[in-house]
């Protein structure tokens, strides 16, 4: 064989080497500190769902960790791998695990679970005869000054609040803390337990997060109740780049085939899941 070839021979097994282990890898974009979702320890439902396809693909799964904040999308699946190759078609991670169904920074897949709000009550702080969410508002004027309730920048809690007269007892949180060893979800159940705050109107996974971190019974958890001018159920799909359509349709078949499995896994936090409807890929418009 001449050099000649043997030169094109070892350029051919460059250009293919690294496209193939590319293929052979589940490029997922994570939170590294985002529980119930994600973990570094790889502990979270989100991280459990993409072994389990990685697995099906026979791939391995291979995270790109970024903060779940502003600027996310922008920094994991739309960020070329090297920053010098802006043209590059080859990107840092290829799926989000966790995108509002109908998502406009992404292209979504089919919802793989619904959740709803709920409002989290710490038990034995005399708010234990709260049953529904609507007793917050008949309470006596005492009983409301003495409320304590976590509220947030954004979100339906806080809509909630203001339309039934309750903003002055919220107490505020911002939605994306910046805080590099607390996120959301922790923060709140840790000023839950220093009695900060006794309640909270709270995104169902990050609910069940606070209430696994108590002794059981702790909480009561009320789901809230969409209506025409708030909504609080919200389903839930896998983000991947717009256009990426064929990457797309593979999650599509995984998420169809293994909806036992996906329930089995987000059912083992305790996160409280309503049926996915026919329109929910429009629950996030």
């Amino acid at each position: 064989m001449s050099v000649t070839k043997i030169l094109a021979g070892l350029c051919l097994a460059a250009i293919i080497l690294p496209a193939t282990a590319a293929e052979e890898k589940f490029k997922v974009c994570a939170d590294p500190l985002n529980p119930p979702y994600s973990t570094k320890n790889k502990d979270g439902f989100e991280n459990k769902i993409a072994e389990l396809f990685a697995k099906q693909l026979g791939q391995k799964v291979e995270y790109t960790w970024f903060a779940q904040r502003l600027g996310f999308i922008r920094n994991t699946l739309t960020a070329p791998v090297n920053d010098w190759a802006a043209d590059s078609n080859e990107f840092k991670c290829d799926i989000v695990m966790g995108v509002p169904a109908g998502y406009d920074l992404t292209l979504t897949t089919e919802p793989y679970y619904k959740s709803t709000y709920v409002l989290l009550i710490a038990k034995g702080r005399g708010w234990d005869d709260i049953k529904d969410a609507g007793q917050l508002t008949k309470l006596s004027l005492q009983r409301q000054e003495a409320l304590k309730i976590a509220m947030f920048d954004r979100g339906p809690g806080t809509t909630w609040l203001q339309q039934n007269g309750l903003l002055d007892q919220g107490v505020s949180y911002q939605s994306m803390s910046g805080d590099s060893e607390n996120n959301t979800a922790m923060q709140i159940e840790k000023d839950l337990k220093a009695k900060k705050i006794d309640m909270v109107i709270l995104w169902g996974p990050m609910a069940a997060y606070v209430t696994a971190q108590s002794p059981k019974n702790s909480y009561e958890m009320i789901p809230m109740k969409s209506t025409p001018g708030i909504k609080f159920d919200f389903a839930m799909a896998m983000g991947v780049r717009n256009g990426d359509k064929a990457r797309k349709a593979v999650l599509d078949k995984l998420i169809v085939t293994n909806a036992d499995k996906i329930k089995t896994i987000i059912e083992s936090y305790h996160i409280p899941l309503l049926p996915i409807t026919k329109d929910a890929t429009h629950d996030a418009d």
